[in-house]
């Protein structure tokens, strides 16, 4: 399936969403896609199947964001911790992984259009060389795209991300680019991987972050919802968002960057997009 699956609302469906974005919309929505291997359970097929079905999901609701007008989805596709699974998982996902960026790559044009970027947080370092490869292309050939930005946690957990950027920030201040007086909060969360979301959706019942954006979610709204993740519908999205609008914080006024902190940031996001372009040439 495409990464954006087009024709999967009605008319209706289109009404109700029309209603709901007459109210406040959430700009960042993240996802803790869990129940892929419950539903595969559920319906007697290999776990595999349930992950095949997760992925079909995923790309329902990026065109109902789009639809939507929502700016910024974030995913949970792999943490560090399941590295741990059985060996036949793991490869099944990897092999999963390579499978859908491939295909990203082969409907470039397409995903241009949509307007949809993507970005990969995570420890990258951790997955195959090719599949690492095939990542930045993927991240390289949408660096333009401003309409939605898909980002994919992929070999990731919050306490590896915060670690990452406290590694930024100590070699800012040894490399002259920091002073102590510039670290602060704002300064930590532009280092990291993610950005806050404002609304967090956790599928299949369960009701914990699981080491999730754990330093983003300070003031996000928690939507849990009881349907497994290859179950979940428009109708369990609009759900979310209207509790969103009934529950969100007033928003807080942006904080603008001294000289120092700005160029450290510039500095780290064009390392980042070099890394990128050295990774693309395995």
């Amino acid at each position: 399936m495409s990464w954006v699956k087009e024709n999967c609302v009605s008319f209706f469906q289109l009404f109700c969403i029309k209603v709901v974005k007459s109210g406040r919309i959430p700009q960042h929505i993240a996802f803790i896609m869990d129940g892929n291997r419950r539903f595969a359970k559920k319906n007697s097929v290999k776990t595999s199947v349930g992950h095949h079905k997760g992925f079909d999901k995923l790309s329902e609701t990026l065109k109902w964001c789009l639809d939507l007008g929502v700016p910024e989805v974030t995913v949970y596709a792999f943490s560090i911790e399941n590295f741990k699974r059985s060996d036949e998982e793991v490869s099944a996902l990897m092999d999963l992984a390579r499978d859908k960026f491939k295909r990203l790559l082969d409907e470039i044009d397409l995903i241009n259009e949509w307007g949809v970027r993507l970005h990969i947080a995570g420890r990258l370092s951790l997955l195959p060389d090719d599949l690492r490869s095939l990542v930045s292309q993927a991240m390289l050939a949408t660096k333009h795209n401003n309409i939605l930005q898909l980002n994919i946690a992929y070999a990731y957990t919050g306490r590896d991300e915060i670690s990452r950027a406290a590694s930024h920030i100590i070699d800012g201040v040894q490399n002259n680019e920091l002073t102590a007086d510039d670290i602060d909060e704002n300064l930590v969360s532009q280092t990291l991987d993610l950005g806050e979301a404002e609304l967090l959706v956790r599928t299949s019942g369960e009701v914990r972050l699981s080491d999730f954006m754990l330093w983003q979610v300070s003031r996000t709204v928690l939507y849990f919802s009881d349907v497994l993740w290859p179950e979940f519908t428009i109708w369990n999205l609009l759900a979310a968002i209207i509790h969103f609008q009934r529950h969100a914080p007033p928003l807080l006024p942006e904080i603008e960057n001294s000289r120092s902190k700005q160029e450290f940031l510039d500095k780290l996001e064009n390392k980042r997009w070099k890394n990128l372009q050295s990774l693309v040439s395995y």
